[in-house]
């Protein structure tokens, strides 16, 4: 049905005997004979004369549309029983092989799915097949005269009834090479997992060392941060303490600093007459006092630049001694290398190297001396520029002398003025002692000042420590909380069921130091 050109169902019968198809050409005597060979397995496209095997299907006409499946069915009488075991419980065996456009095809048994395999051994016991020289095509009958004896095997095998038995030794040959290739590997993989089970127990070993150890690392460290919250709780404790004694002290010292607040309110009432006396007098006494001190530093920085001219003098002279030393030092080189020339002049007349030599050493030598005499010059001028800056800086001071002499005879002049003015005032005693109570008062306010300073640094201090102690308290509560929840998360996971798998954090070694991060 649907099979190249036999679009409708067509029956053939083959009686016993031999059977031919005679017709002209173009008839589909082919097509008869490719039907049979291809329900019988045939898997070759090209021995259908077809460029893929969905040819075989009814491309249409101009009459009639084209189909999407073939179907060819083979019937064979089974009375003698001589099928395989499988199919032989029934007198007439159907064969079926089906093809759909781009699905491949389908064979059955009696209704049966089954291999293409199954079907060319059903035909091969019944020695015949798609590939049998009983199906005689075009041209066979002179392939078949002209055939080798290699290529008459078949022909004998199939005339002997061995052709199946062929095949199926073909067969069970490859299923012994693929279980030979199959028992390899599996002796491979047991090789392999045998490694496998000995890495496995030396990790299960060291797992169990690992759980130990980590068990007392957790209680280790479990102790020491305790112990440290013990000791951030003391000393948040100490720290309230200290803040609670600083703030008393603070408050006594308030008090103490508005006491004095008070009495030098007072002292300031009788201030203001006295202050201006005093302001005219301390005028006079600043001019003074500023005159001095810049008389003073002037003589500190004369008294400073001859320390260092008589410092730059002595080593002037250290340097001129040095230089006189080199150069009479040079005077022996170059007299010694004169008497050493002559010598090799003497000695050696023909030897132009060695003079030549010694004419150089000769004038690296007056080089020397030349050089030297050129440092000592400039050592001279340095000398006689330093002499003329002493001399101007020592007429400097003897001008600053002077006039420190003048403004000691006009600070004489100013005292004795004032202790005219003190004599003949009586106001003197009055200012003299309200400036003593001023003093008085001051010194006290400047006392509470500092006192109320140190008790402000007191107390900032214990505040600074109430807050550390605060954030080791913070941290330590902290790391008990984390400590806690890991406690918490192993607990679990030690707890858990794995199935009788070992865990892969037991697998897992760390080296100290490195447990958080792990």
């Amino acid at each position: 049905l649907g099979f190249k050109s036999f679009v409708e169902p067509t029956e053939l019968l083959i009686e016993p005997g031999l059977t031919g198809v005679v017709g002209p050409n173009g008839c589909g005597k082919s097509n008869l004979v490719e039907a049979l060979r291809w329900v019988m397995g045939e898997s070759s496209y090209k021995a259908m004369r077809a460029s893929g095997m969905d040819d075989v299907i009814f491309q249409g006409s101009g009459n009639r549309p084209a189909r999407n499946m073939a179907e060819v069915s083979l019937a064979v009488d089974n009375r003698d029983r001589s099928a395989p075991v499988a199919f032989n419980g029934d007198d007439e065996i159907e064969i079926t092989r089906r093809i759909e456009r781009e699905a491949g095809s389908a064979y059955r048994i009696n209704g049966r799915d089954v291999r293409a395999r199954d079907v060319q051994l059903l035909f091969a016991d019944a020695s015949t097949g798609a590939h049998s020289p009983a199906i005689v095509g075009q041209g066979k009958i002179g392939e078949l005269i002209a055939a080798k004896p290699v290529d008459r095997r078949a022909l004998l095998e199939e005339a002997a009834g061995i052709s199946g038995l062929h095949g199926r030794r073909h067969e069970a040959e490859l299923r012994l090479r693929a279980a030979e290739q199959n028992l390899g590997r599996v002796n491979d993989v047991i090789a392999e997992i045998d490694q496998q089970v000995d890495a496995l127990k030396r990790q299960a070993r060291q797992a169990t060392r690992y759980r130990n150890l980590s068990a007392e690392i957790r209680k280790g460290e479990a102790t020491v941060l305790h112990l440290r919250w013990r000791m951030a709780t003391a000393a948040f404790a100490e720290a309230e303490r200290h803040l609670a004694e600083a703030i008393a002290a603070a408050t006594a010292r308030g008090e103490e600093q508005a006491h004095a607040a008070r009495v030098q309110a007072e002292a300031g009432a009788v201030l203001p007459a006295l202050r201006e006396a005093a302001a005219r007098a301390g005028a006079v006494l600043q001019r003074l006092k500023l005159a001095g001190e810049s008389l003073d530093a002037e003589e500190k920085r004369v008294q400073a630049r001859i320390a260092e001219l008589d410092r730059r003098l002595v080593q002037l002279a250290d340097d001129i001694a040095r230089e006189e030393k080199m150069i009479a030092d040079n005077a022996a080189i170059v007299a010694r290398l004169e008497d050493e020339s002559r010598g090799l002049s003497e000695a050696a007349a023909g030897a132009e190297s060695q003079t030549a030599e010694a004419a150089m050493r000769r004038q690296e030598a007056e080089a020397a001396l030349a050089a030297s005499e050129a440092a000592l010059a400039e050592l001279t001028r340095e000398h006689a520029t330093l002499a003329a800056h002493r001399q101007q800086n020592e007429r400097a001071a003897a001008e600053a002398e002077a006039r420190g002499k003048r403004l000691t005879v006009e600070l004489d002049a100013v005292r004795a003025e004032l202790a005219t003015l003190a004599a003949a005032a009586d106001i003197a005693a009055t200012t003299e002692a309200a400036r003593a109570t001023m003093h008085s008062a001051s010194a006290g306010h400047e006392r509470h000042d500092a006192e109320t300073a140190l008790a402000d640094r007191r107390l900032m201090a214990a505040r600074e420590d109430a807050g550390r102690a605060g954030t080791l308290k913070n941290d330590a509560q902290r790391a008990l909380e984390r400590m806690e929840t890991e406690a918490l998360t192993l607990r679990a996971v030690l707890a858990a069921d794995h199935d009788g798998r070992t865990p892969v954090i037991d697998s897992i070694s760390v080296d100290q130091g490195y447990e958080s991060a792990l």
